[in-house]
């Protein structure tokens, strides 16, 4: 038996619920890790309120990424053995002391990373990965705009773009957290309580790429901040989905609006994700120049005060949980 966390009915941090689970042998293609930590993610908090149900045959334990110690793998794996430090992107079953993963989402702990922190690694860098640098094409020397600076995805998405020789310009809540984001690469952050960001970002020049996570009011806002030939990519609407733009704008400056998801995205695709992020961002992490931002780290039994303090915004990096 392993403990494992799951919401069984929607509701705020306290619907999480530890359970005992039967622990499973990996299928064919699958490895089974005992987990050293998983990463708290604003779409588990989604899950936990029956807004972001898994997709179909994942596990209903929340969580999206893990690291830990291979333990067992399928009879179709070929890279992977019984001892390897790994971290892996999960549809499901992260917050737990046991996890299933499939072999092409699995990469190999970067070095000088600890096996802890390595959680902290596989949903935020294959999201900043497929959306700013494969659906929004950054390339060095544009500059580079994300909301949200201080959370997740904003610390790996300021970093990777700074490492690939992208200007880039952050916005974040507090004094603080900007400074957070000018130490991690950002040129310029901007306190969006305190300053209006289209201003601040067309005195710097305008933005090339734009990655957002707020809609609402924003997306008008982020149209006007871009350049001609802008792109504008979409993962997540803290404000709302149902957006007021001025489409002319699009015409105009021949901008490119755009999103995903991960989640639910084909193995193959995971796969070649990883593939892409082994060979394009390890080598950053592993020279120094990428970090996991570790804001605060809770055990399973107090993952309600982690979804607590995810849903209050008041973290800055990467949440996790530790069996």
């Amino acid at each position: 038996m392993f403990r494992a966390i799951t919401a069984p009915r929607p509701g705020g941090p306290d619907a999480l619920v530890l359970e005992r689970r039967t622990v499973t042998e990996p299928g064919p293609d699958e490895v089974r890790i005992q987990v050293a930590a998983a990463g708290v993610n604003k779409p588990d908090t989604f899950q936990r309120m029956g807004l972001y149900p898994p997709p179909p045959g994942a596990s209903d334990v929340l969580g999206l990424e893990v690291s830990g110690t291979i333990d067992a793998v399928g009879s179709g794996v070929s890279r992977w053995k019984t001892g390897d430090a790994v971290c892996a992107l999960l549809p499901g079953g992260g917050y737990a002391e046991m996890a299933i993963a499939h072999q092409g989402s699995v990469l190999p702990k970067p070095s000088g990373v600890s096996l802890r922190d390595s959680a902290g690694l596989p949903e935020t860098v294959f999201t900043v990965w497929a959306n700013v640098f494969e659906a929004g094409a950054l390339k060095p020397g544009e500059t580079f705009l994300v909301h949200g600076g201080a959370g997740g995805i904003g610390t790996t998405a300021i970093q990777m773009a700074a490492a690939h020789g992208a200007r880039v310009i952050a916005t974040a809540g507090s004094d603080e957290k900007c400074a957070l984001c000018r130490e991690l690469g950002a040129e310029i952050a901007v306190n969006y309580r305190e300053a209006d960001f289209v201003e601040a970002v067309k005195a710097a020049g305008g933005a090339d790429v734009i990655l957002d996570m707020v809609g609402g009011d924003y997306a008008d806002r982020n149209l006007q901040c871009l350049n001609s030939g802008g792109r504008l990519v979409q993962i997540a609407f803290l404000k709302g989905s149902r957006v007021e733009i001025d489409m002319m704008r699009i015409m105009l400056k021949r901008l490119t609006v755009t999103g995903s998801t991960l989640r639910a995205r084909p193995l193959d695709e995971k796969a070649r994700l990883a593939a892409a992020v082994e060979t394009h961002v390890w080598p950053w992490i592993e020279s120094g120049r990428f970090r996991v931002v570790a804001d605060a780290v809770f055990s399973l039994e107090d993952a309600a005060k982690a979804h607590a303090l995810i849903d209050s915004g008041g973290h800055a990096g990467k949440i996790l949980l530790v069996p």
